[in-house]
């Protein structure tokens, strides 16, 4: 049963752009929305349509910009208003959309709207954000937040403590309360209205709390704080008075969040969201499993094909490098990199690039924690060291999945700070820069970044890439390296082979003459042709096949 609704969303490639780590200009050390501007050409040649903006909302920048404290400016590290402008014609202009990252679950503390919250008990905006009193002289429940101990700070001033789901400067707003909602409503027509075309919705599972706040019976475990009743009435709500009016595309980030919940927001009888970000994957695999892989990716197909859309990817600005995590960054790393992304491009969802992937830019270890920004890690690591902790053996553990891994400034070129500032870069660059850079791979027709482009422009010119249904070979279900599958459409059908091991695997073609009569489009080695003849193929290490079957 093929996804048979069509719509341009389900038929793009999205480019994330993590500005801040992207290209400086002013040589402040941070990248900046004229550094977009500049590489948008670059962008647009690697054939993806839309480019997912991370936030650059007026903000103290505590969390990178998920901290807002004013929706409707830009921050000065990240430019002006009118360089914004700019930007979303230049984007246009070339014929690609725009979507910003927006967070709408919590404010920064600095926000106009807190700072007369926690004015007083009386103020008209103290329901706005979530207030308790004190229980037996300490927080309210035992919930624990994503980046502190406590979900609870205790504000002096008012006697009462506020509720942050992440850090302490940052607020949840409280969604029950219209009046947030309304003034959020209102915040998102006036973007849609300068013309986005649309939103990434930031930790959107969490606006819902549970009812009564009732002490967790595993803390640790923060599977309560999300998909909560009453969270898909805010979303339809939100839908009717905000996105049903606009041709846009939406997309939500939610933890924690299975196939049978994931229908939820994105089923097009529902009128939610438009496509998911769930990370069954990033957030709870934490090396690569391709058994687990498979099953993940099953479900997910079998819950949502037809019904809804889903996104791939394997790294964000909040996740490791996917060639460093999930693939081969050391002898394969080439190879590797072009496997995994032919995986993702190839697997039923709308496949998303994060800036420096297409390059193969890999994963880092910093020395020292004060070479690390990311806020979670460094929370974490004061936390395991205050509990006596080795601090040698904490950064080690705590290394591998730093946010920092994907954050370091994209490797442009061979010449100082990777190209990427001529000031102090605000976070160190991967050493990594002088063999491994963009200026390299645009010249090289064998490189990571020249396969994205042939990926791509084969799933623009092919509808059973994104249409297509999928089913795995049942022989190889339960191979821990082999993944093949095949995308079929309207009597055309593609068969996608992958070894995902360090060591070569021989996969016997089942024996239709279908199978025989088969024609290679792509693949991130050379195929001999006495090979291609074979009853049986050897695929090498991390080898990526794309045939048609005639």
């Amino acid at each position: 049963m093929a996804a048979k609704k069509r719509v341009w969303w389900k038929e793009a490639v999205v480019y994330q752009v993590y500005w801040r780590s992207f290209f400086d200009t002013d040589g402040d050390g941070i990248g900046d929305l004229e550094g977009v501007i500049q590489k948008l050409d670059y962008i647009r040649d690697l054939g993806v349509d839309v480019i997912w903006l991370n936030p650059v909302y007026e903000s103290p920048d505590l969390d990178n910009g998920y901290d807002i404290s004013d929706y409707e400016a830009i921050m000065p590290k990240a430019g002006t208003m009118e360089t914004w402008d700019r930007l979303l014609a230049e984007t246009h202009k070339r014929g690609m959309k725009l979507i910003m990252d927006l967070v709408v679950n919590h404010t920064s503390d600095r926000h106009p709207w807190f700072i007369e919250s926690r004015s007083s008990k009386d103020s008209p905006k103290r329901n706005w954000y979530i207030w308790k009193d004190a229980k037996e002289g300490g927080p309210p429940n035992n919930w624990r937040s994503y980046f502190a101990p406590s979900a609870w700070q205790w504000d002096a001033a008012t006697g009462q403590y506020y509720f942050h789901s992440f850090a302490v400067e940052q607020p949840d707003l409280n969604w029950r309360n219209p009046d947030v909602r309304q003034a959020v409503y209102g915040m998102m027509r006036r973007w849609l209205d300068r013309g986005i075309d649309g939103f990434r919705l930031d930790a959107i599972a969490l606006l819902a709390k549970p009812e009564g706040y009732p002490d967790a019976e595993r803390p640790e475990d923060i599977r309560y704080l999300t998909n909560n009743p009453g969270l898909h009435d805010f979303l339809r709500e939100m839908n009717e008075q905000t996105f049903a009016g606009y041709d846009i595309v939406t997309v939500g980030e939610a933890a924690f969040v299975a196939p049978e919940e994931g229908l939820k927001f994105v089923g097009e009888d529902r009128g939610e969201l438009d496509m998911l970000f769930h990370f069954e994957v990033c957030d709870e695999m934490p090396e690569w499993d391709m058994l687990r892989f498979k099953r993940i990716q099953r479900r997910w197909y079998e819950g949502l094909w037809g019904k809804g859309s889903n996104s791939q990817f394997l790294n964000n600005h909040d996740h490791t490098r996917q060639v460093t995590r999930y693939g081969n960054d050391g002898a394969y790393r080439v190879e590797s990199a072009k496997l995994l992304a032919t995986m993702l491009h190839t697997l039923p969802g709308i496949p998303y690039i994060y800036q420096g992937e297409e390059i193969g830019m890999t994963g880092v270890r910093f020395e020292s924690i004060e070479d690390y920004d990311d806020i979670a890690m460094r929370n974490r690591y004061a936390e395991e060291v205050g509990k006596g902790n080795d601090p040698v053996e904490t950064l080690k553990r705590l290394q591998p999945l730093s946010r920092d891994n994907s954050r370091t400034p994209m490797q442009w070129d061979d010449s100082p700070n990777a190209g990427f500032t001529s000031g102090t870069p605000w976070i160190k660059v991967n050493p990594n820069y002088r063999e491994l850079n963009a200026a390299r791979d645009l010249v090289d027709p064998n490189s990571i970044y020249t396969y994205y482009r042939k990926l791509i422009k084969l799933r623009k010119e092919n509808d059973v890439m994104v249409y297509g249904d999928f089913e795995e070979w049942p022989a190889y279900a339960d191979d821990e390296h082999l993944y093949v599958y095949t995308r079929s459409l309207d009597g055309v059908c593609w068969l996608i082979a992958l070894n995902h091991g360090d060591e070569p695997a021989k996969l016997a073609l089942q024996g239709s003459a279908e199978i025989r009569k088969r024609r290679l489009l792509l693949g991130n080695y050379p195929v001999r042709s006495e090979d291609e003849e074979a009853g049986v193929l050897t695929l090498r290490p991390h080898e990526a096949r794309i045939y048609a079957l005639e």
